[in-house]
């Protein structure tokens, strides 16, 4: 059975697809998965064992037909992405037959709970909402650990609204550093931002720490957080890479859903957030420019908040 999949753009959602990616593998006997989606999804889950090949795409829709008669035929197509292009591509694409998400039809649900009634409502099954799965291509070993990690993810790739202040991460560092050694994590559009919580923390004379961001693959971050003792972020991919591997976290929300995009089944996470009337406004930056739902977020709620969990 010769199955193509088109992830979403991001790599959190992508993350939150994996559950309804086993769904469909386990719906059909000896299957060959095809991934097609951007650089971060496709690399986020190429590593899954039925898959047996995977191609960037690009959004230029004059490509679409290339990548259409590069891929070949298929049994069944699952798009996981509800936008006009994707919905031409569906068309040019060679298969048997094609399911699109709609995200309408899904609701006030968890992502992954939506991603998962798509592949039941296609298939006709009644299959549940499983773990997050991601899978690594080699496990490395690592050096043993003097103290126990913590993971300080700053950045939010969607936009400036989902970013808690660098000076707070930076506070909650300093207090951690006594017990934790720190590792900053951040895409390479994020670099200025961490280098701001290192300017703090080398000011308190903090040094246990290493600043990553722009220095690490996404396979090299992922097996980064698989080791942590804890993870403290906003509403990121990463966030969802840490749910994967079951880690301890923090996870900061602001002008998003955390009904729909928070960390799913980690018994061992816990929301911090405010309760603002314009909360949720799901703009990647904020409308009313006070950014209020982030900034009014203080570094002991966090310590508090982490303190329940350790």
């Amino acid at each position: 059975m010769k199955i193509l999949i088109e992830l979403p753009t991001w790599l959190g959602d992508s993350i939150m697809v994996s559950p309804a990616m086993e769904n469909i593998v386990n719906s059909f006997d000896n299957v060959e998965i095809t991934l097609i989606g951007s650089n971060a999804s496709v690399e986020a889950l190429k590593n899954h064992p039925k898959v047996v090949a995977s191609l960037v795409i690009s959004k230029n829709y004059l490509s679409l037909y290339k990548y259409a008669r590069l891929l070949g035929s298929f049994d069944t197509f699952f798009c996981f992405r509800g936008s006009i292009r994707s919905k031409i591509f569906k068309s040019l694409i060679s298969s048997r037959s094609k399911f699109q998400f709609n995200k309408k039809k899904y609701p006030n649900r968890h992502q992954v709970e939506k991603y998962c009634d798509f592949v039941n409502d296609s298939l006709r099954t009644n299959l549940p909402s499983g773990k997050l799965v991601v899978n690594l291509h080699k496990v490395e070993e690592t050096e043993e650990k003097l103290k126990p990690l913590v993971g300080i993810n700053p950045g939010a790739v969607y936009g400036s609204s989902k970013r808690w202040l660098p000076e707070e991460y930076a506070k909650v560092a300093i207090k951690l550093a006594s017990t934790y050694d720190i590792l900053i994590f951040g895409s390479r559009s994020e670099v200025a931002i961490a280098d701001e919580i290192e300017e703090l923390l080398q000011k308190n004379d903090i040094t246990n720490y290493k600043n990553l961001a722009g220095k690490t693959s996404l396979m090299e971050l992922t097996r980064l957080i698989k080791h942590l003792d804890f993870f403290i972020t906003g509403d990121s991919g990463p966030m969802h890479l840490a749910a994967a591997f079951q880690i301890p976290t923090i996870s900061i929300f602001g002008p998003t859903k955390a009904d729909e995009t928070s960390q799913w089944m980690n018994k061992k996470s816990i929301i911090v957030q405010t309760n603002l009337d314009c909360q949720p406004c799901m703009k990647r930056s904020c409308p009313l420019g006070h950014n209020n739902c982030m900034r009014l977020i203080t570094a002991d709620q966090v310590l508090t908040a982490m303190k329940t969990i350790c």
